[in-house]
């Protein structure tokens, strides 16, 4: 996922001169996770451009280049990091394009990675989507798979409109086979589209509804389930906001029954709007009421306790186990 990354960023950044890289670290060392490695060299400092260990000014500096035409792609490193420049986001990024009567939108594109499984502390293991979600003028989106970073990094890139992408750092080491060509990188494909959810797994029993990292989980889950009888499919969302009603609600219309599954905190999460929303859209379908398996309503754990904070394949099966099948 770490080389479909870079290959976007480089795609983006040689296709269109208006694309601008800034960040702390992504200059000469690469980045933490090396996403940005080699683009200095190529591009120059003046288009990869390393930055103080400022997020307010970085995002601050990034909306003032997108207001002269620039397409500036902001690195915030990590999760929680993103929280200083919470106020520029939430002030100026999201609000530009209605503050102007739509003369002018900002196209910049803040990578944030994002969530846990990786041994990582506090402040370097947040899933922050809900803040982003619930703030109108962002879109925000979230790769699962190695083609769709790729796909939906360079859609993102192109979008007129302010996207936070949230790259799941566990995954950051997923393979897939030439998944880059696959997605475009060689020239004539189609990117992913943003706004639009993947069923990556077809099923009858129940859906289960996901996102980011919590994409191999289900799909373990759903290969374990296959031992008790059931049939599970699993629906990809990709894209947060927007979401994809139409994809979600079908496959959850085809089984009855819908888990949701993240890893933020279960209270206020996004797993509450998605659940909502089934429940307001799919209600004379269900024949069980839509279940949730979130991490818990704690700050990040320390390194030895996340396993049994973040959802696993035993809770998923749980919580499908809790389905009302008797009825």
């Amino acid at each position: 996922m770490v080389a479909a990354l870079n290959a976007a960023l480089r795609d983006a950044m040689a296709a269109d001169p208006a694309v601008h890289v800034l960040g702390e670290d992504v200059g000469s060392l690469g980045g933490v996770f090396r996403v940005t490695d080699g683009l200095s060299a190529q591009f120059g400092e003046r288009r990869c451009l390393d930055t103080p260990l400022a997020e307010a000014g970085i995002l601050g500096t990034a909306i003032g280049m997108a207001m002269y035409g620039l397409r500036p792609v902001v690195e915030m490193q990590f999760d929680a990091f993103a929280y200083p420049a919470f106020e520029q986001l939430v002030s100026h990024v999201a609000k530009m394009r209605n503050r102007t009567g739509g003369r002018m939108g900002l196209p910049i594109t803040i990578r944030v990675p994002y969530g846990g499984g990786v041994g990582g502390v506090e402040h370097h293991s947040d899933s922050s989507e809900a803040y982003y979600a619930h703030t109108p003028g962002l879109h925000v989106v979230t790769p699962a798979t190695v083609a769709d970073a790729y796909g939906l990094l360079r859609a993102a890139i192109a979008s007129d409109d302010p996207v936070v992408f949230l790259e799941p750092k566990r995954l950051y080491w997923s393979t897939e086979p030439d998944p880059i060509a696959e997605a475009g990188a060689t020239g004539a494909g189609e990117v992913a589209p943003i706004g639009q959810a993947v069923v990556r797994r077809a099923g009858t029993s129940a859906t289960l509804l996901t996102y980011g990292p919590s994409l191999p989980v289900c799909l373990d889950a759903a290969r374990a389930a296959e031992d008790e009888g059931l049939d599970l499919a699993v629906v990809d969302l990709r894209s947060l906001v927007p979401f994809d009603d139409e994809t979600v609600c079908a496959a959850v219309r085809a089984t009855g029954r819908a888990v949701v599954v993240h890893e933020a905190s279960g209270f206020g999460g996004v797993g509450a709007e998605i659940a909502a929303r089934v429940s307001e859209r799919c209600f004379h379908h269900l024949a069980a009421p839509v279940l949730r398996v979130t991490g818990y309503d704690i700050p990040y754990p320390p390194p030895m306790l996340e396993k049994h904070h973040l959802p696993s394949v035993d809770r998923v099966l749980d919580a499908v186990a809790r389905l009302q099948w008797e009825a």
